[in-house]
Parts: C-alpha cells; sequence; structure tokens
C-alpha cells in the first residue's frame, strides 16, 4: 500500500514539526541533504549512534526514516582530481552506516547532471499571489553544454563509483536511486536516455530511481511521465515517487512553471492510478512545496523552516487520492 512521505532538509527537526507531520498522517520522512546527517561534517559519513537516536526519535511520533541522502560526489570527484577518491571511501562509509541502521533507501547525487546555465529561473506568481517556481530557456546561454568527450568522463566516474556502491547496497540490502536531473535539458546525464543507460548497465534489482513526476513533466508532459511509470514501475526500479504537478513543459513551452497539484497541467488521478496498476508501494512525497502567504507569515513567528500551510494542502490532497484509489479498485 502507497504512504506518504515529507521532505526535509535537516536532522535538527523542532519537536513541533515532528508533531506537525504526525498529526497530518505523514508515514515517513526523507532527508534530502547527505552533509544535514550528524557525524558527516566531522568524519565525511554519518556516526550510527546519533542516526539510530534520530530514527528514534522519529518513531515516537509514529513516523519511519524513508529515504536518506549519501554525501555528495562534488565537481572535484566527476573531474578525477587529486584526492576526491575520499569522496567515494566516504559514500561507501555512508552507505554500510545507513544499511546497520535498518535504512532501506539511500540516494546519490553526481556533481554535473544539470545545466543550470542554459535557463532562467524566476517567481512564477500564481493563484492569489502564490509563489512558485518557473524556468525558462536561454536562447543565448552563458556557456555551451559539456563536450561529448567531456561527458564521457562524467559517465566514467559514474560507472566506478557505482561499481563501489552498487555491491555495498546488496550486502546491506539497501536500495540505491537516483534522481532525474532537474532541469531536463537536452542531454543531461539523467534524463530520458539516462535513466535507462543506469538501469541497463547496473541490473541489480538494489538499483533504482527516485522517480520525480515534476521534473519528468518538465520535459514531457503527462503522456512522458506515464510512459515511464509503466516501463520502469513494471521492473520495479521506482523506489520512491516525487508527485508534483507543474504547467508546461520544455517540450512544448520552452519554459514550465511548478503548480499547486490541482493547478498544473498534469493529470495527477491518471499518475496515481498507474502506479497503482503497476504494484508500486512505496511513498508519494508530494515535494517542492509553493510559497503561500499563511507560510510567509508563521515563518517569520515560528522560527521554523517548514511551510506548513502548503505541505498541509499537498499531503491532504494525496491521502484524498489514495482514499479515492482504494475505493475506485475495490
Amino acid at each position: 500500500m502507497m504512504k506518504v512521505s515529507i521532505s526535509v532538509t535537516t536532522c535538527e527537526l523542532l519537536d513541533s514539526d515532528l508533531k506537525q507531520m504526525s498529526q497530518l498522517g505523514v508515514d515517513c520522512i526523507d532527508f534530502t541533504l547527505g552533509s544535514s546527517f550528524p557525524g558527516v561534517s566531522e568524519q565525511g559519513y554519518p556516526d550510527l549512534d546519533r542516526l539510530l537516536a534520530l530514527k528514534r526519535r522519529v518513531r515516537s511520533y509514529g513516523m519511519e526514516i524513508n529515504r536518506v541522502t549519501l554525501p555528495d560526489f562534488t565537481e572535484d570527484f566527476m573531474q578525477d582530481k587529486a584526492g576526491s577518491e575520499l569522496q567515494l571511501e566516504h559514500a561507501c562509509h555512508a552507505l554500510k552506516t545507513f544499511g546497520e541502521a535498518g535504512i532501506s533507501l539511500v540516494r546519490q547525487r553526481f556533481a554535473g547532471d544539470v545545466f543550470p546555465y542554459l535557463s532562467e529561473e524566476y517567481n512564477s506568481v500564481q493563484r492569489g499571489g502564490a509563489i512558485a517556481r518557473g524556468e525558462s530557456v536561454k536562447y543565448t546561454p552563458v556557456q555551451e553544454p559539456p563536450t561529448v568527450a567531456r561527458m564521457e568522463q562524467w559517465w566514467e566516474r559514474f560507472d566506478s563509483s557505482f561499481a563501489k556502491l552498487v555491491p555495498l547496497a546488496r550486502d546491506y540490502n539497501l536500495q540505491l536511486a537516483v534522481h532525474p536531473s532537474d532541469t531536463p535539458h537536452h542531454n543531461t546525464p539523467f534524463g530520458g536516455l539516462g535513466l535507462q543507460r543506469v538501469i541497463d548497465t547496473f541490473s541489480s534489482r538494489n538499483v533504482g530511481l527516485v522517480y520525480c513526476a515534476g521534473t519528468r513533466g518538465q520535459a514531457g508532459g503527462t503522456p512522458l511521465v506515464l510512459d515511464e511509470i509503466y516501463h520502469y514501475g513494471r521492473k520495479n526500479r521506482i523506489f520512491l515517487f516525487h508527485f508534483r504537478n507543474v504547467r508546461g513543459s520544455l517540450a512544448t513551452a520552452h519554459a514550465f512553471e511548478e503548480a499547486l497539484l490541482d493547478e498544473g497541467h498534469m493529470n495527477m488521478a491518471k499518475i496515481i492510478h498507474a502506479l497503482h496498476k503497476v504494484g508500486y508501494n512505496g511513498c508519494i512525497n508530494p515535494d517542492h512545496i509553493t510559497s503561500l502567504e499563511m507560510d510567509r507569515l508563521n515563518q517569520q513567528r515560528s522560527g521554523s523552516t517548514m511551510d506548513w500551510v502548503a505541505w498541509s494542502y499537498s499531503i491532504g490532497y494525496v491521502k484524498a487520492m489514495l482514499a479515492a484509489l482504494t475505493e475506485f479498485t475495490g
């Protein structure tokens, strides 16, 4: 059965935030920054005892840790600069630590998997003054995309790192995932062909995707998202699903805007039904929350960094769709 997860960027969670998650019916927490875990700043990878303490604290509010993030591979690592192999050692240590803590899903980030200089980001003002991320293609970019030779080097570094990480993921019964390149410009590594390349090169069932409907919708809308759900979902390679909506796409408008779940151009009911049809039973995470008026006012008063009005809207939307799906499918 599909569950609901929520994204956080820090392990230093307020009790009030954890209580709010519990009250909203959140099942799991996804930790999105590898650098946020206790121990990483001191030794390069998480401290097991402090990680277990965090897990117990989350469980005390009726939730579980779902997805965590390994320390990032920086540009130095991707260019194979002197001393960068220490980053791979730290990632391996982190993976082992998460496995020992009984956490089952990890994501690895790679520098250079996006080309941000090809588009211009702006604030999209939507209904009632809600603010969301928008991007428009630059027709005169400040720099050209990487050459074929540069991308071949990038993939060599990716392959060498996964050659070390995948066997460890099998040993520790972990799911090792990548996220689609966001923004999905042409030839970004984790685009349509790149995601398939990862699966083809590393055929282990422990390798898969943090699949993002928003990112892939930015590339081609509902048809592309449904096609990829059926393709990867039937292979059991979707480990976590980012459930968000967008307006437009790079393919149709050379631009896109993130949007509230009922405001975008994608058919979210069809998307969640497709997940059901392929047997997906992981978490649904409505990430990239839209900035709403009351959240901007509340954060000034409470000290919390969480957009609780927008999260409440998104969590309620997802839970209602899951309830309707259960009724519809019997």
